[in-house]
């Protein structure tokens, strides 16, 4: 009986019609914006002023913003408080309307900026509560210092939005006035923390894959689910950490142990805990539609940094001194995310102008603009990095509820609930109800279709009669406070390994990877997060809420947490492949580890540079940052190429793969034509056999009922089925998973997975052989279609393309809208699970869907030899020479100097700002 009072979410479909009044208004705004003055004044007036002075009541002191050619802020202070002060104000300069679409976000308050198209989205999250646990973190959980440099940055906020009309502070706000009686508010404290929710939501790890190997089972047994959910390469593809174990004298983990059998003899892949999801419940998969449901309901919300899935990830490694040209450490970093306009990036660096007790800050990098601090970079003692470490950190309950609560261990257990309002802009307000369980909060309640959950409840006779049938609330370690923010600050200052270990121990949401370099010339790893520990269950199904056997028992200690120091390898790669063999490690991070491809390639890269005492440069660092092979293509394409084809035409095409080096080059023919027969070879083999949930909207299949039995007849018709799910996050996305899906099946002529019924115009298959022939015609037709019929001019990039959208203004609504706020297209190369990580999903097509949203590569303790791009520019506004001006070198794979010393940031100033009390 849920108790929403709100519609299911709309799908992608219905977001990209989403302020379609306003956007029709802003199409106006922008033919007059072409040409006559009050569209281009209103553009001009929200640029910010980048030289001479500005005086600031907050500040104690001067400060000073010095910005070079790309408009990156270096910005000096006599204390800590002024320089988060300016921080601050200089970010609300460049980047106020993203910090406060960001801020309307993670509060569920979309819709008083956009109307009534946002309130599904704002009851979703006001049901997750990421701003109340923000709220909490602040009120009872940060120390006094961190509260002071959050308000302090704060106040350098407000201090730039004192008398500024909202136009003046960026042309989006002239187009709300037009539809909107909008106001700014001030910022507050509260506003930075709950930002670190939105991060550790879309890198939450295996919510996704839980939820799809129920719906599976609509269609698929479990040996055959099973084989679409490998386990991790360990023989081909090394993890992070090559040895380490928990010493059980000690209970705190050993990085120089040896890996060693564990004590039930098994090696090591008996965990407590593990084993499937429904333990002894008989069955714990929801309900397929409600399922279905939520999966919509995640579509629904934005997510910032990316689809949450497969390519969500990002590269990081460290190389020791002794393996570099410079004697020094270099280190790495490329977050793999969503492509947006502006970057979630913004490159800063914040410097003590005497470093001392009292003003410990003297760091560069890359920072969050509404956050103070810097999220990557370096110190001028050390530097570090970030990629995904996908610990499993949420878990799905099927709870049994009725009227008066939920059942645990057969006794009913009152809700807890509240109530909250959303205001909307032009409407009425809007009233829900949100109900928790122990476990967390009813996410069922969001969709009209979940509140039948149970119907058809796939549970044993062990599980509690459906009567009014079944809610799913969700568990995740975001939900309760925690000190992440605090870690931030103590990244910023850390001068050594055992301060920086120190520092992640409370980095507990989002669990990160962390790799370190010092200019003593130490490297290191740290894995830090608030990981569960399960007392039953393994987190790869939605578990039963009525039995509290599968109740969380505690989170694994930071003690026992992988980490490493100064390996004897001289290197360190980590990008979302597993931590650590289960051989030695027990305690259960995930079951859905990235698979390791691009980890597996940057590490060949680096004993290849390094063998016969090679060594690597940072230009070396840059290369590999830009490797674009494709894995998958070394195992498919020799395959292809022994295919008798004998249609001239499918022929022709074919012979393009002849003597391809598998580089996925933006001129690249061959690149084209191979990533369409792996899309049309996923859809053959496992796209048409998937069940309609998880398959791209739009896929429609002739399929039998999923309910059905016996051959098909006249009772039995095959029926038209198309699929539901938004492209980005469809299957078979073509990842590095599928990789391993495929990779057994290449060696088999006969698999049940290569079989494909006939149709009007190609007949059935049978073998391995048949099906790879039939995917070459296919996606030869696909490309003739796509880009002509003479293959001498297809090319990659042009399948292949990145569009920069603004976030909200710029994502649906006319084309002179488009045009006046989006960029692009850029025709790339790289792909999916390739280093160079320009991500697709062969579900919905070739269109990129994530970057490496930025790219750096430290040169450690020669600092100004360091490098580093951003995917966009500094700028938020529009028109603004810095929007965009650094993406054609990204594009390219090139990097910019970046200035950290007084000198060098001196030398690279093209304006100086003066911030007075």
């Amino acid at each position: 009986m849920p108790s929403n009072t709100t519609a299911p979410p709309a799908k992608k479909k219905g977001r990209r019609a989403r302020l379609l009044v306003l956007l029709l208004v802003l199409a106006l705004v922008g033919a007059v914006a072409f040409g006559g003055w009050w569209g281009v004044g209103t553009v001009r007036a929200s640029f910010p002023q980048t030289t001479g002075e500005l005086r600031i009541d907050s500040l104690s002191g001067e400060v000073e913003v010095k910005r070079d050619a790309l408009g990156v802020p270096q910005i000096y202070a006599d204390n800590e408080a002024d320089l988060f002060r300016a921080q601050g104000y200089v970010q609300a300069q460049d980047r106020f309307y993203e910090m406060d679409v960001r801020r309307h976000l993670t509060a569920g308050r979309l819709s008083e900026m956009f109307g009534e198209s946002q309130v599904d989205t704002d009851a979703f999250l006001r049901t997750l509560g990421w701003r109340r646990v923000a709220q909490q973190e602040y009120d009872t959980v940060l120390s006094k210092e961190t509260k002071q440099y959050l308000q302090a940055y704060a106040e350098g906020v407000n201090a730039y939005l004192k008398d500024r009309d909202p136009k003046d502070v960026s042309v989006e706000y002239a187009a709300l006035a037009l539809t909107n009686d909008y106001a700014i508010e001030p910022w507050t404290p509260v506003d930075s923390v709950a930002w670190l929710k939105a991060m550790a939501w879309d890198l939450r790890g295996n919510m996704q894959d839980e939820i799809d190997r129920s719906l599976l089972t609509s269609r698929l047994t479990q040996a055959q689910i099973k084989q679409l959910y490998p386990e991790y390469p360990y023989a081909l593809h090394q993890p992070i950490l090559d040895r380490g174990a928990v010493d059980p004298v000690t209970d705190k983990f050993d990085p120089e142990a040896g890996a060693a059998a564990e004590e039930d003899g098994t090696g090591g892949r008996t965990r407590t805990g593990a084993g499937t999801g429904s333990g002894g419940s008989g069955g714990t998969g929801t309900q397929l539609g409600a399922l279905s449901g939520l999966s919509d309901v995640l579509d629904g919300v934005p997510a910032l940094l990316g689809p949450n899935g497969n390519g969500i990830g990002s590269n990081s490694w460290v190389v020791a001194g002794k393996l570099t040209t410079s004697g020094k450490p270099l280190l790495a970093n490329d977050p793999h995310l969503a492509p947006m306009l502006p970057s979630l990036w913004y490159q800063m660096g914040l410097h003590c102008r005497s470093v001392s007790a009292t003003c410990r800050y003297d760091t560069a990098g890359y920072t969050f603009s509404g956050m103070p601090g810097v999220i990557i970079g370096h110190n001028d003692s050390i530097a570090w990095g970030l990629t995904n470490l996908g610990a499993d950190v949420t878990d799905l309950y099927l709870e049994k509820i009725g009227p008066d609560g939920y059942l645990v261990d057969g006794r009913t257990k009152p809700f807890d609930t509240r109530e909250e309002v959303i205001k909307v802009a032009g409407g009425a307000n809007r009233t829900i109800t949100v109900r928790s369980t122990e476990h967390g909060p009813l996410v069922s309640d969001r969709s009209a279709e979940l509140e039948k959950v149970g119907q058809k409840a796939p549970v044993g006779n062990s599980a509690p009669d459906r009567s009014t049938g079944y809610g799913v609330s969700l568990q995740w370690t975001a939900l309760q406070p925690g000190r992440s923010m605090e870690a931030i600050f103590a990244l910023n200052r850390a001068q050594d390994f055992e301060q920086f270990r120190a520092a992640a121990k409370n980095f507990e949401v989002p669990s990160q990877n962390l790799v370190y370099a010092d200019t003593k010339g130490n490297i290191g790893y740290q894995s830090p997060g608030k990981i569960p520990q399960r007392a039953k269950g393994d987190g790869t199904l939605p578990a039963p809420g009525w039995d509290s056997a599968y109740r969380w028992k505690g989170y694994i200690p930071f003690e026992k947490l992988p980490y490493e120091y100064n390996p004897e390898r001289g290197y360190i790669v980590t990008a979302n492949q597993a931590v650590i063999s289960p051989d030695s490690y027990r305690d259960l991070l995930t079951k859905d580890w990235g698979y390791g491809s691009r980890s597996q390639r940057i590490n060949d890269l680096i004993e290849s540079k390094t063998k016969d005492g090679g060594k690597i440069s940072p230009d070396d660092m840059r290369t590999m940052q830009t490797d674009n092979r494709s894995e998958i293509a070394t195992l498919l394409n020799p395959l292809l190429l022994k295919v008798d084809i004998s249609d001239p035409y499918v022929r022709e095409a074919q012979k393009l793969l002849e003597g391809w080096d598998y580089a996925q080059e933006p001129d690249s023919a061959a690149a084209a034509y191979f990533n369409a027969v792996w899309r049309n070879v996923l859809k053959l083999s496992f796209g048409d056999k998937l069940p309609k949930e998880v398959r791209a909207e739009g896929d429609c299949v002739m399929v039998r009922p999923a309910d059905s039995v016996g051959p098909v007849d006249e009772q039995n018709k095959l029926v038209r089925e198309c699929g539901e799910r938004d492209p980005d996050s469809a299957q078979p996305d073509g990842g590095d998973r599928w990789y391993e899906v495929v990779r057994p099946l290449l060696k088999q002529d006969r698999s049940e997975w290569w079989k494909t019924p006939a149709t009007r115009t190609d007949p059935a298959t049978e073998t391995r052989d048949q099906l790879l022939a039939r995917a070459m015609k296919d996606a030869r037709w696909e490309l003739t279609a796509k880009l002509g019929k003479d293959v001498s001019t297809w090319s990659w990039g042009r399948l292949h393309q990145l569009t920069l959208k603004n976030q909200t203004l710029g994502t649906a609504g006319p084309g002179i809208v488009q045009r006046l706020l989006n960029r692009g297209p850029w025709n790339l190369g790289g792909g999916e699970a390739a280093v160079d990580a320009t991500g697709w999903n062969a579900a919905g097509g070739y269109e990129v869907i994530w970057v490496p949203s930025m790219r750096m590569v430290v040169n450690v303790g020669d600092w100004d030899r360091s490098r580093w791009v951003n995917l966009t520019g500094a700028s938020g506004h529009a028109f603004h020479d810095n929007y965009t001006d650094q993406t054609d070198a990204w594009a390219n794979g090139e990097l910019y100097d970046w200035a950290y010393g007084k000198a060098a940031v001196d030398a690279a100033t093209k304006d100086t700002l003066k911030l007075r009390p």
